[in-house]
């Protein structure tokens, strides 16, 4: 399984960067985690910053908000949790070639985790629509009020808590 998971990631890793620059025409937003980190406690913001900062990571020009994904759900960052979010977003409604190549690979070289990815397809297709929001606008937001406006009790304890 190791070997299959170091394929998905050097997938993703030469995937992206083809995808950001041929699909994704907006402006990226020039913010890093140092200065999401100085985000007020319970905001996005700085929720996103310390999950950037556990990880290691920086944003990713002009897909910054698959890390306010991370952020808002849960999710971590390992391959098969990165699966499980493309599917819970699927569920959600958004749509994408990458979104779809994630799924499609993830189910055919990793479908031990098949259970995973539908439960997180489910949570995704049940809660309010999340996915079209301009998360930079909304950075300052309460993350815990924003979360509540998204998904059900039931469903937060799930992703936050438990892991499906």
């Amino acid at each position: 399984m190791k070997k299959r998971k170091q394929l998905i990631e050097w997938l993703f890793e030469k995937s992206q960067k083809i995808y950001t620059n041929i699909f994704k025409k907006h402006q990226p937003w020039g913010i890093y985690k140092a200065e999401l980190l100085t985000y007020p406690e319970a905001s996005l913001g700085k929720h996103l910053g310390e999950f950037l900062d556990k990880n290691n990571f920086e944003l990713i020009s002009k897909v910054e908000r698959h890390d306010a994904y991370h952020t808002l759900t849960g999710f971590g960052s390992k391959v098969e949790d990165e699966i499980a979010l493309q599917c819970l977003c699927f569920g959600n409604g958004k749509r994408s070639p990458y979104l779809f190549g994630a799924i499609v690979l993830g189910v055919i070289i990793l479908p031990e985790y098949y259970k995973y990815y539908y439960k997180s397809y489910l949570i995704g297709k049940n809660a309010n629509s999340f996915h079209q929001y301009d998360y930079k606008k909304l950075l300052q937001v309460n993350i815990h009020s924003f979360r509540m406006s998204i998904f059900s009790k039931q469903q937060l304890d799930i992703l936050l808590t438990t892991k499906i």
